[in-house]
């Protein structure tokens, strides 16, 4: 498809781009966040369950929050990951409910995942940088318990967020028609 005949949304769909490093030292608003994620939850979710919920680490908190989250490391990882979780501006923590059926899991993790795109969408549209991770210590007890996640639920990701200066470079994509095949029946009717 010629990328100058496509709509505004297949434009924000290709343009966006994971961003990792760069941020610029401003604060996130916290009703920006929340405007974003008003929108955002409009994502398919079955049964209308909205399996999500939020944690914000604003910029105000985020260098305790750094400190809080290198202590679950090795001793000898402590200073990289004290710089590594002071590079966003702020944070945004996806909880998810924790089910052991299989079938709600793969439902709710798709609307889980449908939400964070249009929330990495609308912020990219702002001129907000986002990242989703989903490093080790999602799955780490004190990591949960630190954050006040629940027994029942399960961190679905990190997204590292923060105004920015430069874009990274967009990668190549795979076109679809090399993924991209027809059901045939094997026998008539």
């Amino acid at each position: 498809m010629d990328n100058n005949h496509s709509s505004v949304l297949a434009q924000i769909i290709r343009g966006r781009r994971s961003v990792k490093t760069g941020y610029k030292n401003i604060p996130v608003p916290q009703e920006l966040v929340l405007e974003l994620l008003n929108d955002a939850i409009y994502a398919p979710n079955h049964k209308l369950r909205e399996p999500w919920r939020f944690i914000f680490v604003p910029t105000a908190a985020k260098q305790m929050f750094a400190l809080e989250m290198a202590q679950h490391y090795p001793d000898d990882m402590f200073e990289y990951r004290v710089k590594y979780f002071n590079e966003p501006a702020a944070y945004l923590i996806i909880v998810m409910p924790d089910i052991d059926d299989p079938k709600q899991y793969d439902e709710d993790y798709g609307a889980v995942s449908s939400m964070i795109q249009n929330f990495q969408l609308l912020a990219w549209e702002r001129g907000l940088g986002s990242v989703w991770k989903t490093n080790m210590h999602i799955h780490d007890p004190n990591v949960k318990e630190m954050l006040g996640v629940q027994s029942e639920e399960r961190i679905a990701g990190f997204l590292h967020l923060g105004f920015f200066d430069e874009a990274p470079e967009g990668k190549t994509r795979t076109r679809a028609e090399e993924k991209f095949t027809v059901y045939e029946p094997t026998y008539d009717l």
